[in-house]
């Protein structure tokens, strides 16, 4: 929501400065975004009035005006607009003016003419982005006077970043309730009266979906001046809220939405067939809307329709073919109410996002659509003139809102707020917001506005003492009870270190939406049930991940975009997975590498990232446990990553995470440049290890021996660690492997492995017949249970 200061001082006027009214907007929760000055800088810009026009004596397109500013005779002044016309009233730079971009006017001659200052357009003035000639002043605009002071520019817009709950603050009216509470100021709109009907003439009107749209109010307005044009002082107003002059019609019903919170339509009338109807839409109909898109219907989408077509996408946008033009002379306005659950979505599903659209997605007040009609046919009457037929309309009472009626507790304030305010002056705060109360013998009962939609609880309105009072008013209160600081087990899974492990193993944590693209979702992890939005922020996040990885693939993806080569990232965050009516939420951790294994450098070879690189950062991290040989990792299938580099964790026989490269052929769909390794695990599975222990280091000396066995080629390291392990009992101190080869002297689909055996006793020295005794059973048993072989 965006506004003028000086617009919303005419409805409340506090004696605080802009600062300061500001902060107290922001402190109340509606967060003020920005404040920016009206208009740029300029000086010396008088509005002046063209006396005569003649032709360039030495130039076809340019004019020579003589303008009077109010002092001395008639400047001479060279203007290339086509629009300059004698009587306008004008914008006048005079010699020694300063315009944006600072821009100094000096004496000139054009085509041997000398000129005398300039006559402004909008655009050159900060006023528009772009014109087409000169800006036309009102005809009562003095002669003479400081466009400054005259247009009143030295105002501030206001921008307010709201949230979804607070609707009825997406209009001055609602912001000036708000402020009037704050400072316990007056707070004085338009006077809105009934504009008497000077024809019967009434468009039927026909509700046929009543729970979407419970409320419908139109009026006709006959016989309009199509060359009307609007007033100087609402395009002003409209722009400083954001919002571009189109025409008289369209204008005022921007205004009105602004000024009321109504959105408006105006539909020409000559171009309606039969009656209005407002009804869901046939699959497969089309619309073409006012910015020009032709939209084919959903049968969830409501629209509002003449006998044989639809004319408006109801709440959203009107259509290109019943919509207001220059030659319209007979125009039927609309204001309805439109239930909120049958708007929300639908803008942003058709790829939209209007004005209308984002007041109906959050609640618009269902009492307001006949008072906005009388104070839009009102401005229309006096911008273009015309003969208004009676207020007509539509109420299906039983599905519009019902005011809830709230009960306040006196005794519940102060536990909640931790302050007492007195009875009066929770009696004026509400007051003030247009809240009816009435004395209870324990407090009050409460009847919230029509507008207010998120007055639903009792704390809703403890809330707001809380605000309008001030939180900085409420004092200081400690706990009476003492705290207690709990340790955390000695065996608890730190993930503080882990994350710190990752960190030095040059990963960057990265933090991205739980809400992800349902397609990408389904290409990474197809497997589980999703649970999708009912109302996602956009199309691409409308499921709850149930993997990092989606996230982490499109932050490489974004990352590699900025040409960053060499990526390392992590996340720890919920997932959420679907099982049956449940939601279940569980915490993972998981990385993304891709690119070269190390930075460049020139004294080190540049290698790619592998699959062992990447196995060996997650061990770093499953060492933390204390206790990292219950991990394994063992040959898997998973549907994003490669079929030959995958593998699954397991912790003690429980599947826990997977580790592996993401598919060639899935990389370039998702133009991922060069091989990405991926890996995730449960945390919930890490959260307890074996508790520290103190074990002396040994006095003796560690003996080494080396063995090169030929096994079958599918037969992995771990089973042979795992049977060379139980035979060397509890001599074993560790096994390296050290060479894995394939090739000529080694029989076809079968491999050599070369591995050290570390064996050390903690009471002795080690004698060669009880080593070579446990080489011998090693050596035993992986030939039973492995049929190995030493190499010869």
């Amino acid at each position: 929501m965006r506004f003028s200061e000086a617009w919303l001082r005419e409805w409340v006027n506090p004696d605080v400065d802009t600062r300061t009214l500001a902060d107290q907007l922001t402190m109340a929760g509606l967060e003020v975004d920005a404040v920016e000055p009206a208009a740029p800088e300029f000086s010396d810009v008088l509005v002046g009035q063209v006396r005569a026009v003649e032709a360039h004596p030495n130039a076809e397109k340019l004019r020579l005006c003589r303008v009077d500013v109010g002092s001395g005779g008639p400047l001479q002044i060279i203007c290339g607009a086509a629009n300059v016309a004698a009587d306008m009233k004008v914008p006048v730079a005079m010699l020694g003016a300063r315009l944006p971009g600072d821009l100094e006017i000096k004496r000139a001659r054009l085509r041997g003419v000398e000129s005398l200052g300039m006559i402004c357009a909008a655009n050159e003035l900060g006023l528009a982005e772009s014109s087409e000639g000169i800006l036309p002043l009102p005809a009562d605009a003095p002669v003479g006077a400081d466009l400054r002071s005259y247009l009143d520019l030295d105002d501030w817009c206001i921008a307010l970043d709201l949230t979804p709950d607070r609707a009825d603050c997406l209009s001055l009216a609602g912001v000036s309730r708000e402020v009037g509470a704050i400072n316990r100021s007056p707070v004085q709109g338009p006077l809105i009266e009934p504009v008497p009907p000077r024809n019967d003439d009434c468009f039927p009107v026909r509700l046929e979906a009543p729970e979407a749209c419970p409320s419908y109010v139109c009026r006709v307005v006959r016989d309009i001046d199509p060359d009307a044009v609007t007033p100087l002082w609402m395009q002003e107003r409209l722009r400083r809220s954001g919002l571009r002059s189109i025409g008289p019609v369209v204008d005022v019903t921007n205004y009105v939405l602004l000024e009321l919170g109504q959105p408006l339509h105006g539909f020409d009338l000559d171009r309606l067939d039969g009656a209005i109807r407002v009804r869901m839409a046939m699959a497969g109909e089309r619309l073409l809307l006012l910015n020009g898109e032709e939209l084919a219907l959903r049968d969830d989408t409501l629209v509002i329709a003449d006998r044989n077509r639809p004319v408006a996408l109801a709440g959203i946008m009107g259509g290109a073919e019943t919509g207001v033009t220059t030659r319209t002379r007979h125009v039927l306005l609309e204001s309805a109410f439109f239930a909120p659950r049958a708007i929300s979505g639908r803008a942003r599903s058709y790829g939209l996002h209007t004005d209308s659209s984002h007041r109906f997605e959050r609640g618009v007040d269902p009492e307001l659509q006949a008072r906005a009609v009388e104070r839009a046919t009102a401005l229309l009457l006096d911008i273009v003139g015309g003969r208004p037929g009676p207020v007509a309309g539509l109420n299906a009472e039983e599905h519009l809102p019902r005011r809830k009626r709230l009960r306040l507790r006196r005794e519940r304030i102060g536990k909640v707020l931790g302050t007492k305010p007195a009875d009066a002056a929770v009696e004026d705060i509400f007051t003030r917001l247009g809240i009816r109360i009435t004395p209870a013998s324990d407090g009050w009962d409460l009847v919230p506005p029509s507008s207010r939609f998120d007055l639903q609880l009792e704390v809703d309105l403890i809330a707001e003492i809380g605000r309008i009072q001030g939180y900085e008013q409420i004092p200081v209160t400690h706990a009476g009870a003492a705290a207690t600081i709990r340790a955390l087990p000695e065996t608890a899974f730190d993930l503080d270190r882990a994350r710190l492990a990752l960190v030095a193993r040059g990963y960057h944590e990265v933090i991205t939406y739980s809400f992800v693209s349902p397609e990408l979702q389904h290409r990474i992890d197809p497997r589980p049930e999703t649970l999708t939005l009912s109302n996602p922020l956009s199309l691409d996040m409308s499921v709850m991940r149930t993997s990092l990885w989606p996230g982490l693939v499109q932050t490489a993806r974004q990352n590699q975009a900025r040409r960053q080569e060499r990526v390392r990232i992590f996340e720890s965050g919920l997932c959420f997975l679907r099982i049956g009516d449940k939601l279940e939420q569980n915490e993972q951790l998981a990385g993304l590498v891709v690119g070269f294994s190390a930075p460049v450098q020139w004294g080190m070879r540049v290698r790619p990232v592998d699959f062992y690189g990447t196995k060996a950062d997650l061990e770093a991290v499953l060492g933390l446990t204390g206790n990292p040989e219950r991990f394994r990792f063992l040959p898997a299938a998973h549907p994003a990553l490669h079929p030959g580099q995958t593998a699954c964790i397991e912790h003690d026989g429980r599947k826990i995470g997977m580790l592996g490269m993401l598919h060639p052929a899935l990389a370039a769909e998702l133009d991922i440049k060069g091989n990405a390794f991926l890996f995730e695990v449960a945390l919930a599975e890490l959260q307890t290890g074996p508790p520290p222990a103190f074990e002396p280091p040994s006095r003796f000396p560690a003996i080494r021996r080396d063995l090169a066995i030929v096994v079958a080629a599918e037969v992995t390291y771990d089973q042979v660690r795992e049977c060379a392990a139980s035979a060397a009992s509890d001599l074993l101190q560790d096994l390296v492997l050290f060479d894995v080869y394939q090739g000529p002297e080694i029989d076809s689909g079968k491999k050599s492995l070369a591995f050290g055996l570390i064996l050390q006793a903690s009471s002795r020295t080690l004698t060669d017949r009880e080593v070579d005794a446990t080489i011998s059973r090693v050596l035993a048993q992986i030939k039973s249970e492995l049929g190995a072989k030493l190499r010869d």
